[in-house]
């Protein structure tokens, strides 16, 4: 064989492998910045997956979210705020969410949620600081006025709905009357980009109510798509509308489990998150992609309304672990062992730090963080969590705290008329023991030595609250 000859077959081979590498090059992007996908969940119970004690049980199966637990971590232990607003706040801000409500402008101080100001630094904010690409497709919930969109707080584009899926009853109700409040206005589907203002698309009915987490799951694996062919690490944030009222499942899936409408929205979503993991696959992505699936807070508070909590008392609005306690997954295939499982205490809050860790983004200085590295404790690296305790607001309204595996209450809340009462003397539970909290034990019982610690995180709480320089503007 001659010299030229072996040259030819040398840069043939060479274009070759170069041809079969550009592009999964290209798709990958920045190996140091690993991808994040996040699906949030809205009111979506602790039980209502498979590897959680659901699925089948709750007449659909979810094989394609469960596999998250076969291939990366799944947590029981997992904590959030018990409300859509405060516990969004928390997650995109790493701060509890007493730290950073906003009431409605314009009104005297009232118990209402109605976002964060322009001043908090947001996850997105942080990933985009850090070269992401970032995208919301879903529900917003953190403000709906000018400078507080998500375009308006880190996200570079935008589909879903600013406010929250039981405004979709109000165009096809009878009684509905427009124009008695200033907010009371029919919620429109919203497309907006960064540095652009937002624009309305279709009023969200009934209609729109069903295939707007199909929309959802489109945008998003389109966004995807783009930023593994621009080589640019992204973040794509899905904060689903179901499961919350109403649950109404898209036409391909309406009747498909013949168990309801609740087990039929539960099959979509498993259909959808396996799609998204489809196309992680499909391009790529899978072990540079960090995945996430988890709940704003429990199953629908008033009775009646559907959704399993599984083991634990109460859903939305109560402090009681069917409100705090919900699913997280996270797979990170070669940095999280597959099927590790942990009851450490873990909260939303936390999320803001370890993404940054991970995404090497930066860490405001300037206000308190409540939020703690958790990344050496999901990678396995630690069997225990960052953190041992919480603390459990309910609206604006102290509640109680937890240290470990122990809780304290300071108020009951009456899981009828949502009427508050304030005690006497805390009520300890020992979830161990007791996970239900169904055997309150009082101060006088010999085991509430823990009234001590406890009552430590409690001050040092407080203590930070009054140390917190806080918002300097609402407006800012």
């Amino acid at each position: 064989m001659s010299k030229s000859f072996r040259s030819t077959i040398m840069i043939l081979i060479y274009l070759a492998l170069v041809m079969c590498a550009s592009p999964l090059q290209a798709e990958t992007g920045n190996p140091s910045k690993p991808n994040i996908v996040l699906v949030l969940m809205d009111n979506f119970g602790y039980g209502e997956v498979g590897v959680y004690g659901g699925g089948v049980l709750r007449g659909a199966a979810t094989p394609r979210i469960d596999s998250l637990a076969d291939e990366g971590a799944r947590f029981t232990n997992y904590n959030v705020e018990p409300e859509c607003t405060p516990s969004r706040a928390a997650l995109m801000t790493g701060r509890y969410g007493i730290r950073t409500r906003l009431q409605e402008d314009g009104l005297p101080p009232r118990d209402i949620w109605y976002g964060i100001t322009k001043y908090e630094y947001t996850l997105a904010e942080m990933l985009s600081d850090s070269g992401y690409a970032t995208g919301i497709f879903g529900k917003w919930h953190l403000g709906d006025t000018e400078g507080r969109l998500p375009t308006d707080q880190g996200f570079d584009e935008w589909y879903g709905i600013p406010r929250s899926s039981d405004r979709a009853y109000w165009p096809d109700s009878t009684i509905f009357e427009e124009g008695v409040h200033p907010s009371a206005v029919f919620t429109y589907v919203m497309t907006g980009k960064r540095g652009q203002k937002p624009e309305q698309g279709e009023v969200y009915g009934r209609a729109k109510r069903a295939t707007i987490d199909r929309e959802i799951t489109d945008h998003a694996i389109d966004f995807i798509k783009r930023k593994a062919a621009a080589r640019q690490p992204f973040f794509a944030y899905l904060p689903y509308t179901q499961t919350h009222n109403p649950a109404d499942p898209h036409p391909d899936y309406k009747g498909k489990t013949r168990n309801g409408p609740f087990a039929d929205v539960l099959a979509q979503t498993d259909a959808y998150v396996g799609e998204l993991l489809d196309t992680i696959e499909e391009l790529g992505l899978r072990e540079n992609t960090i995945f996430i699936f988890t709940s704003d807070n429990g199953r629908e508070g008033r009775p009646g309304s559907g959704g399993f909590t599984g083991p634990w008392r109460g859903g939305m609005f109560s402090p009681y672990e069917g409100s705090l306690r919900v699913p997280f997954l996270i797979r990170w295939p070669g940095k999280i062992p597959p099927e590790r499982e942990s009851n450490e205490l873990v909260h939303a809050v936390d999320l803001f730090v370890t993404l940054a860790t991970w995404a090497g983004g930066k860490i405001p200085k300037d206000r308190t963080l409540d939020g703690v590295d958790q990344s050496e404790f999901l990678m396995g690296q630690s069997e225990e969590s960052a953190r041992d305790s919480m603390v459990i607001y309910v609206d604006n309204e102290l509640f109680g705290v937890k240290w470990r595996n122990w809780k304290m209450l300071l108020k009951d809340l009456d899981e009828e008329d949502y009427s508050v009462k304030t005690l006497a003397y805390p009520t300890f539970y020992n979830l161990i023991v007791d996970p239900k909290e169904e055997h309150p034990e009082r101060n006088y019982v010999a085991d509430t030595w823990v009234d001590y610690p406890l009552y430590q995180v409690l001050e040092d709480f407080q203590a930070s609250l009054e140390e917190d320089p806080g918002t300097p503007d609402p407006d800012y």
